[in-house]
């Protein structure tokens, strides 16, 4: 058995409304949730879904379409500032614990600059002051995720969260955790079959999210890094049920009722956690 709550991120791509996705979660056995955000999202209606039903709203994704503007000067870098900020505000005032945001988005740029992790100091300083976790995610552009990382050391609201299947793609395999582990504060848990290209070129494609033990994963290897590092937080799935363009992996559990799919998440998740210690 273990004792780690389970978490499950919502998603479009499960077919039923938000508010229709966070009481069936509850009803398959899961213990949390999180979200994605855009201005406008009602926030407040899925905090009230989630307290009805028991079931903790453990945090919202930002946005992540702007982050290769954080680092660049202008309007652009304070418009995405701000819309990282909003998003805060809006996890501070429906008591969401955690934001986790991208460091970077692309492929091409592989230099961070100082306009950039100014433009982060913004939206940590303003996730301390409303209470909030600010949570970098490991994704493409390893040296902006490094950069941040550093920049922010001393600062106690920013940490990390492990995704494990972009860690098998965007990160080349590379153990992130031994780099981040001690700062560890939320998890994207998915499996992935690694870098399809012979020489070694990632793209989006990659990343596949599958349920855990569909891929190649070193399962026991995972469990024995966070018990490794101490992580005792709720342990948080992130998964897709279509495929990325051209490629066919997840079909299968497109062609699943939802209920059957949520279920055998459910079950692989269970399977993740009792590969801890406890």
């Amino acid at each position: 058995m273990w004792n780690y709550k389970l978490c499950l991120g919502t998603s479009s791509q499960f077919g039923l409304p938000t508010e229709e996705q966070i009481p069936l979660f509850r009803q398959i056995g899961f213990d949390a949730f999180f979200t994605g955000w855009q201005p406008g999202a009602p926030i407040a209606k899925w905090r009230e879904i989630a307290d009805s039903v028991g079931i903790e709203y453990q945090s919202i994704h930002a946005p992540f379409s702007k982050m290769n503007a954080m680092w660049q000067e202008g309007e652009a870098g304070i418009a995405a500032a701000k819309e990282l900020c909003d998003c805060l505000a809006d996890c501070a005032a429906n008591g969401v614990p955690i934001m986790v945001a991208h460091a970077f988005i692309g492929f091409k740029d592989h230099t961070p600059t100082q306009i950039g992790v100014e433009n982060f100091r913004t939206v940590a300083e303003e996730a301390g002051r409303l209470g909030v976790k600010l949570a970098l995610e490991n994704t493409e552009g390893e040296e902006y995720l490094a950069a941040l990382m550093e920049a922010f050391r001393s600062y106690e609201q920013v940490g990390f969260c492990w995704d494990t299947g972009h860690e098998m793609c965007y990160n080349h395999s590379k153990d992130m955790m031994a780099l981040y582990g001690d700062r560890l504060i939320a998890t994207h848990i998915n499996d992935n079959l690694g870098i399809r290209d012979f020489g070694g070129e990632i793209t989006f494609i990659d990343d596949l999210h599958l349920l855990p033990f569909d891929g190649i994963a070193d399962w026991a290897g995972i469990a024995s890094r966070l018990d490794r590092h101490g992580y005792e937080g709720i342990m948080t799935f992130e998964l897709n049920t279509k495929s990325k363009p051209n490629r066919h992996e997840n079909d299968v559990y497109g062609d699943m009722p939802i209920e059957r799919y949520l279920t055998e998440v459910f079950k692989r998740a269970c399977r993740v956690a009792a590969l801890r210690r406890k």
